[in-house]
């Protein structure tokens, strides 16, 4: 099987190499530290899986799914992410994630995951269902957060955390004025006046860590 590794921690790439390989010896990894480097090997040759994760310099994970769906309808996409499964799933489902686990999940849980995704299939952990159940049952409109790209959302987690605009700006490789842009769309489309409001509102709906 062919597997591609989005991550920008080569140590975190080298740990699922000798994962997948220790699962089958036969396989053939490719590793790529950004969205331009997964890009530039997905057309430069055909994958069977990809492994991706969400915190990625310059162009986001959620982003660079969207786009690999778009070109690659048919190749199977596991996020394999930090962040909690409240915070990203859902969005990563629907922008076509074939499946979607933490970091902190158990390697066999991975193995697992990987064999079900790679034969057309989905992994959902019990997390994540019942996230999605409880959206299916929600009776009430939806939260003011759920109106927020996916980009805006990131930002508004990192502000909501008590990251200054600078911080942010240099962690996802963007500008200030960008970074300022978005926080103040987000403060507009949730209705809200300054970052204190906005970390409360994070807090209070668990988006934060």
């Amino acid at each position: 099987m062919k597997i591609l590794i989005v991550d920008d921690h080569a140590i975190v790439r080298a740990g699922m190499r000798q994962l997948l390989l220790e699962d089958d010896p036969d396989s053939l990894i490719t590793e790529a530290g950004d969205a331009a480097e997964a890009l530039h090997a997905l057309r430069a040759t055909g994958f069977d899986l990809m492994l991706l994760d969400i915190a990625l310099p310059g162009k986001n994970g959620i982003d660079l799914l969207k786009q690999v769906k778009n070109e690659w309808p048919r190749l199977p996409v596991l996020i394999l992410s930090m962040y909690p499964e409240d915070q990203y799933a859902v969005r990563a489902l629907r922008a076509g994630a074939s499946g979607y686990m933490t970091k902190e999940s158990a390697p066999e849980q991975l193995v697992d995951a990987i064999h079900r995704v790679s034969r057309g299939g989905r992994y959902i952990s019990p997390a994540v269902a019942e996230i999605l159940a409880f959206e299916l049952d929600a009776v009430t409109d939806k939260p003011p957060h759920t109106c927020l790209s996916d980009r805006e959302y990131e930002v508004m987690c990192l502000i909501a955390s008590g990251k200054t605009v600078s911080h942010i700006a240099e962690e996802l490789h963007l500008s200030v004025k960008t970074i300022s842009t978005y926080r103040v769309r987000i403060l507009e489309k949730m209705k809200m006046k300054n970052n204190a409001e906005l970390t409360h509102y994070a807090i209070k709906h668990e988006l934060t860590e």
